[in-house]
C-alpha cells in the first residue's frame, strides 16, 4: 500500500467549513433504487444517485466543490473513473475528501488505494506558451464492473496579488450536464461571500415545450446563496441543435464602469516612456521611411515579426500590461505586451489607434453573458487610417502587405480600452479585392488534355499560402491538388479506383509571382491527361468542371434552433474556359444556363459564354461577412446557396460523337428531352 500525503497542489482531508458534510449511513440511504434508475438500467445509461456541486466565492478564494455517487456499469466509464487528470492553476489546489465505493451492500474505503502523480501540463506547453498549470493523475486500484463509486472533492484557489483582477472581479459560468448522465438528486448551489453582489444570469432554459424561456436575472449579496435543485433529472438538450442551459455569475457592473476600471492600467503603459527613449534605433528606421503606408506597414510588420509571442495565461488573467521598453528591450511578451508596444509605436507615428479586448471563442455569448472584464481572453489593436478601421492581432506571424492587404480577423463584439466604453458590435465588411481570383484552362486535343490553374491568394488567403508552401513537401502539394482536379472533373464518378497520379500526369505546381506589399501570391498547376473526358454509363463524354469549393455547405447544411450563423465566406471569382476539338451540344440546358443572385448578404453571377467546340463560365461571389444570419432570414440564405448548388459552380459541355448515326441520335435524344 502506498503511504498517503499531501502535497502542495494535492491534499486529503475535511471540505470548507461551509460544506454540510454527510456521514456513511446518510450516503448509503441516497444511494437506492428507484423506478427511474431501474429505467435507465434498461436503456444501459450510467447512473447518478446524486449530485451536490458548491461554488464558493469570497474577495481572496474560491472553491467548486462536488459530492457524488454514480454507478459503474459501462467499461467505458469504469474505465475513466480508474484514472483520470485535471489541470490545475497556479495556486489552485486539488482537495480529495472521500473515495468510496458500494460494493454488495458495504462501503469501502478507496483513499488507501488511491494514488496521485503531480505532472507538468506538457499539452499546454510550448510554441510560446509560459506554462504555470500542473496536471494531477488520480488512479484508483481494484475498481469493479458494477460498483457506485463516491466521490467527494474540491479544487481551490487563493488569490494572490498578482490576480488583482480576480479579487475585484468574479465570473463563473454553470453549465448544464452532459445528457448522457441521468441524476436521481442534482443540487447546485453557489454561496456568495464576497463583499460585493453578485448577479446571476439564466440562460436558455426551456419550458415542457422544449422551447426557450426569456432570461432571468437575479443579484446575490454577500452571504446570500443561488440553489438550482432537480429530482430524476436528465438535461434533455439536443446538442447538435440546442444550447445547453446555462448561468452566468458575475460581479455587477456595467460595461462602462469596466471600462473606467482597466483603462488607467493600459495609459500608464503608453505614457511610462516615450518610444524615442527605450527605441531610438526603432525611430531611426521609421524616420527614413518616407512613405505613411511604409511606416505603418514596418510597424506592423517589426510587432508581429520581430517580438517573440510567449502566452501566459495567468498573466493575461490579470490584465496589467508590460512596460512597452521591456518588451521592445527582450522582444517578446503577450498579447497585452505586443499590443501595447503596437500602441505606442503608431502613436509616435501619429496613427490614432487603442486596444481592444476580444474573445473569439465566446463571440456569440456576449449579448447572452454579464457585463464581465473576465470575459476577454486576447487583446487586438483598432486602427484608424484614412477613413476606415483595421482590427490587427499583433500575435499574428507572417502577415503581411499594407494594412489595407493584411489578414482580416472575424469577430463581432469587443471592448475598447478606454474610459466610459460600452460593449462595441463591428460593422460587416465586404472584401475590396477577391480572396481568391483563379483562372482555368481546359484544352483537349486529340484525346490529350492540357490543364492550366492560374490562382491568385489574397488576405488571409495568401499568408496561409505562403505557409503552406514553405512547410509542407512538393510531392504532397501536387497530391494535394490532383486530388482537388480528380473531383473538379468528376473523375471521381467514371474511374473512382484510380491513382490521381496516374492520371494526372506530368503535374506540377509552384508560386509564380509574391507580391508582399498587396499581399498577392501568385499560384499555377498544370497538368497532362491522357483520358481528359468524363464517361457516363452509357458511354456519352462530357468535358467538365466543378468547383466545389464554391459550395457552402456549412450554410446549406446549418441547421440550429438557437444558434444563428455566422457568415465569413472569401470572396471569389472564376474563369472556366474548355475547349475541344469535338462538336459540342451548344444549346444543353445545364451547359447555357446562367444565374444571378442578390441575396443580402451575397451577391452571386455566373454568366456563360459558349462556342462551337468550347465555352467558358465567369463566376463571381461577393459575400458581406462578419455577421450573424438572422434567424428570419437564414432560410432565403439557404435557399440562394441551393441555386448555387444546383450546376452553377462551374461548366460542362456535352461531346457530339463524329458520324452520321451518332448526329441522328444526339437530335433524336435533344427531340425528346
Amino acid at each position: 500500500m502506498e503511504p498517503i500525503r499531501n502535497d502542495e497542489k494535492f491534499a486529503f482531508g475535511k471540505p470548507g467549513s461551509w460544506i454540510e458534510q454527510m456521514d456513511d449511513e446518510q450516503l448509503k440511504s441516497k444511494i437506492k433504487e428507484s423506478a427511474f434508475s431501474g429505467k435507465q438500467a434498461e436503456e444501459g445509461r450510467d447512473y447518478c444517485y446524486f449530485l451536490n456541486k458548491i461554488f464558493y466565492t469570497e474577495n481572496e478564494r474560491e472553491s467548486d466543490y462536488v459530492c457524488m455517487a454514480y454507478t459503474l456499469n459501462e467499461p467505458a466509464n469504469l474505465e475513466y473513473a480508474s484514472a483520470y487528470d485535471m489541470v490545475l492553476e497556479e495556486n489552485e489546489r486539488y482537495r480529495i475528501h472521500r473515495i468510496s465505493v458500494l460494493r454488495d451492500g458495504q462501503l469501502i474505503d478507496k483513499i488507501p488505494d488511491t494514488g496521485i502523480k503531480v505532472l507538468d501540463d506538457e499539452n499546454r506547453s510550448g510554441g510560446g506558451i509560459l506554462n504555470s498549470t500542473k496536471k494531477i493523475n488520480v488512479s484508483i486500484r481494484d475498481l469493479r464492473l458494477y460498483d457506485v463509486l463516491i466521490l467527494e472533492d474540491s479544487r481551490e484557489k487563493v488569490f494572490t496579488d498578482r490576480d488583482f483582477m480576480r479579487k475585484e472581479f468574479f465570473k463563473y459560468v454553470w453549465v448544464g450536464s452532459h445528457s448522457y448522465w441521468a441524476y436521481g438528486e442534482y443540487n447546485f448551489s453557489f454561496i456568495n461571500n464576497r463583499d460585493k453582489t453578485i448577479a446571476y444570469k439564466k440562460a436558455f432554459f426551456r419550458n415542457k415545450e422544449g422551447h426557450v424561456q426569456e432570461p432571468e436575472t437575479g443579484y446575490l449579496k454577500s452571504g446570500e446563496t443561488f440553489e438550482f435543485r432537480q429530482q430524476e433529472y436528465i438535461n434533455d438538450t439536443d446538442t447538435a441543435r440546442e444550447i445547453s442551459p446555462f448561468i452566468d455569475f458575475a460581479t455587477e457592473r456595467n460595461w462602462k464602469d469596466l471600462s473606467d476600471y482597466i483603462a488607467p492600467f493600459y495609459e500608464e503603459a503608453y505614457r511610462r516612456e516615450s518610444l524615442d527613449q527605450f527605441a531610438p534605433e526603432l525611430v531611426q528606421q521609421l524616420a527614413a521611411i518616407g512613405d505613411a503606408d511604409e511606416k505603418l506597414k514596418y510597424a506592423l510588420d517589426f510587432v508581429q515579426n520581430h517580438i517573440y509571442y510567449v502566452y501566459n495565461a495567468h498573466e493575461m488573467n490579470g490584465h496589467k500590461p508590460q512596460w512597452p521598453s521591456v518588451t521592445y528591450t527582450n522582444k517578446q511578451g503577450d498579447c497585452k505586451a505586443k499590443t501595447v508596444l503596437l500602441k505606442v509605436i503608431l502613436d509616435h507615428l501619429g496613427i490614432a489607434s487603442s486596444v481592444v479586448l476580444v474573445n473569439y471563442n465566446t463571440d456569440f455569448y456576449f449579448k447572452y453573458y454579464l457585463p464581465s472584464l473576465l470575459s476577454f481572453n486576447h487583446v487586438v489593436v483598432k486602427v484608424d487610417y484614412k477613413g476606415k478601421a483595421y482590427f490587427v492581432d499583433a500575435t499574428t506571424r507572417d502577415d503581411s502587405g499594407f494594412i489595407e492587404n493584411r489578414n482580416f480577423i472575424n469577430f463581432l463584439h469587443y471592448l475598447e480600452i478606454k474610459p466610459g466604453q460600452e460593449l462595441q458590435s463591428r460593422e460587416p465588411f465586404r472584401f475590396p479585392k477577391y480572396c481568391i481570383d483563379e483562372n482555368v484552362e481546359f484544352r483537349v486535343e486529340k484525346d490529350i488534355g492540357t490543364l492550366q490553374l492560374t490562382t491568385v491568394f489574397r488576405y488571409n488567403r495568401a499568408n496561409n499560402m505562403r505557409r503552406y508552401f514553405k512547410n509542407t513537401n512538393k510531392r504532397e502539394i501536387i497530391d494535394s491538388w490532383n486530388n482537388i482536379m480528380f473531383h473538379n472533373l468528376n473523375y471521381n464518378n467514371d474511374r473512382n479506383n484510380t491513382d490521381p497520379r496516374v492520371i494526372f500526369r506530368d503535374a506540377a505546381i509552384g508560386i509564380i509571382k509574391d507580391d508582399k506589399d498587396l499581399n498577392e501570391l501568385t499560384v499555377q498547376y498544370s497538368a497532362t491527361i491522357d483520358n481528359p473526358y468524363y464517361t457516363d454509363a452509357k458511354g456519352n463524354r462530357f468535358l467538365m468542371y466543378f468547383d466545389r469549393s464554391v459550395l457552402k455547405n456549412t450554410a446549406r447544411d446549418f441547421i440550429h434552433k438557437d444558434m444563428t450563423f455566422w457568415h465569413n465566406f472569401d470572396s471569389e471569382r472564376y474563369e472556366i474556359h474548355l475547349y475541344t476539338d469535338q462538336k459540342i451540344d451548344m444549346k444543353e440546358r445545364y451547359t447555357i444556363q446562367e444565374s444571378t443572385i442578390n441575396n443580402k448578404f451575397f451577391t452571386y453571377e455566373s454568366r456563360k459564354k459558349i462556342e462551337k467546340n468550347g465555352a467558358s463560365v465567369f463566376i463571381t461571389y461577393d459575400p458581406v461577412v462578419n455577421q450573424e444570419i438572422p434567424f428570419e432570414d437564414f432560410e432565403d440564405f439557404r435557399y440562394a446557396h441551393q441555386v448555387v448548388a444546383d450546376s452553377n459552380f462551374g461548366l460542362g459541355i456535352d461531346i457530339i460523337e463524329p458520324g452520321l448515326i451518332n448526329l441522328l441520335k444526339f437530335n433524336l435524344k435533344k427531340n425528346f428531352r
